[in-house]
């Protein structure tokens, strides 16, 4: 009769210690992603109080803020650096790389994910290659060459094309989606009269919508921020030159004086793009790490 309170009067003082336990670990973990948050945001807070600050006052590290707020180092920057230009062409290099990368790599992943073809083992492994082999700059010559070759060294279009060639990281990511897509619907579509290209464009495409915002994310980073590419290809066509490769002609001003508050107001301006398309971005992020996909 009384054997079940004796059990939960010997329970509870352990119940009581794992209480504890759990919020130690959760104020551990909290203290963690403070300390991550703030070695992250770090750099950003520096770069935005530095833009507001003279030249003087921040090379010599006077103060942590700026003793009087120089907001028109922004529009000088603008002006210095062509901004308005270089945006457009780095919009320009960043959108269709985006768009082209996904048409790619969502083919890619439909195709490895859904058919079984000669040569598909070969394919994973090319593709594994080019994620784990990194070989920089000695392929920039090649690839130059090969732009040459199709009349594409003096165009942003070389530009596109390569960085659209390197799409491994999101064939992987989207290969994994979609295998997760029951093959049911893709015979149920079948069945309804869908051939294999219209399972693609109205069964795959519209459930693979939150990875294509994450991976749209990934890609449009990686071609706002490259540098090499368009430096190479632009040396010769300042007019074509991306935000990156612009911002380095704000390090010297007028006489070929160091100005590195200009430097930093317009890195503080080349994050605003990023920052809007995460914005609209945001949801397919926080469904995709939700684990779970929706049409």
């Amino acid at each position: 009769m009384n054997t079940l309170p004796n059990q939960a009067m010997a329970a509870g003082p352990n119940v009581r210690a794992i209480r504890p336990a759990k919020a130690m670990a959760r104020a551990g973990l909290w203290v963690f992603l403070i300390v991550v948050a703030g070695f992250t945001l770090f750099p950003i807070v520096m770069a935005f109080l530095g833009s507001a600050k003279t030249n003087l006052e921040l090379t010599t590290g006077a103060s942590f803020l700026p003793r009087e707020w120089r907001f028109d180092n922004y529009a000088r920057a603008w002006e210095s650096a062509n901004f308005a230009r270089f945006t457009w062409n780095s919009i320009f290099v960043s959108v269709f790389t985006t768009l082209g990368t996904l048409i790619v790599a969502t083919m890619a992943a439909y195709a490895v994910g859904r058919t079984n073809f000669r040569g598909k083992r070969f394919y994973l492994v090319l593709q594994s290659c080019t994620l784990f082999i990194s070989i920089g700059a000695v392929v920039l010559r090649p690839q130059f060459d090969l732009m040459v070759g199709l009349g594409l060294q003096r165009s942003l279009w070389g530009v596109i094309i390569i960085l659209i060639s390197a799409h491994a990281t999101v064939f992987f990511m989207l290969i994994g989606f979609v295998r997760a897509i029951p093959k049911e619907l893709d015979e149920a579509a079948l069945i309804d009269g869908c051939n294999f290209y219209t399972v693609y464009f109205r069964i795959i495409l519209p459930l693979l919508t939150p990875a294509l915002g994450v991976t749209a994310l990934w890609t449009f980073r990686g071609a706002w921020n490259e540098y090499i590419l368009p430096l190479v290809f632009t040396m010769t066509q300042p007019n074509l030159q991306t935000l990156t490769v612009g911002l380095a002609a704000l390090k010297y001003g007028v006489g070929d004086a160091t100005e590195p508050q200009l430097m930093l107001a317009g890195a503080c301006l080349s994050m605003l793009p990023i920052l809007i398309v995460y914005v609209f971005a945001n949801k397919s992020f926080m469904q995709v790490t939700s684990g779970s996909v929706k049409g």
